[in-house]
């Protein structure tokens, strides 16, 4: 029975136990330089509202340094082919935020502590691993973003992907952005219609870089 107690404990204890986290700039060129689709390529050519960068967000407080959106490589490749399929039916994607660094995360949970809609620090977010995107779409000629369940970041039940007392327009709008996304290797958040992993995200190291330093 001791021998039974100690395993379990240490399985709980392996459960719980966060993977390490990149903190310098060396430890990540390594990787780079071991692995081309470890860097974490910037999004400049499609559209961007970072709300991290300003006070427009659930936190009321400037939590990014510079507004810009980076993705790990296979990630940025895969989103620029959703956006040129968007693009033949007068659509495109406009992006609220992608790699996060750790500390940010640490630094969000604390109001929220809800998994739903932040990531735990135990584990980390899969925007800490460069891997996962935020975003809408919009409409290319005016620029418009398309009607959605919700706004960006609103922590509420009508985020989720399965909730359906909407007008047909909403849900059809969040099944295209859902459907598209799906296609070109993203998964969706299913408490979170504007959020997407990367598949394979578990093969990328969690980050804490800053921003301004990529």
């Amino acid at each position: 029975m001791r021998k039974l107690a100690a395993l379990l404990l240490i399985a709980v204890a392996c459960a719980t136990t966060r993977p390490p986290v990149v903190k310098s700039m060396a430890e990540y060129d390594r990787l780079v330089a071991a692995d081309p689709d470890k860097r974490l390529v910037e999004i400049t050519d499609i559209r961007r509202d970072v709300r991290y960068a300003t006070t427009d967000n659930f936190m009321h407080q400037k939590l990014y340094p510079v507004a810009k959106v980076f993705l790990r490589r296979p990630a940025a490749i895969a989103l620029h082919d959703v956006e040129r399929e968007l693009a033949r039916e007068g659509l495109g994607l406009k992006l609220f935020d992608g790699y996060r660094p750790y500390r940010v995360t640490v630094q969000m949970w604390k109001p929220i502590r809800n998994p739903d809609f932040v990531a735990d620090p135990a584990k980390g977010s899969r925007h800490n691993r460069g891997a996962a995107v935020d975003l809408t779409l919009i409409d290319l000629r005016t620029g418009r973003e398309l009607p959605m369940p919700t706004g960006y970041d609103a922590f509420t039940v009508k985020a989720r992907q399965d909730f359906n007392d909407l007008p047909a327009e909403v849900i059809a709008n969040r099944a295209r952005l859902r459907d598209v996304m799906t296609r070109h290797g993203f998964d969706p958040l299913p408490s979170e219609w504007w959020h997407f992993d990367f598949r394979g995200w578990e093969t990328f190291e969690l980050l804490d870089l800053p921003l301004e330093k990529l």
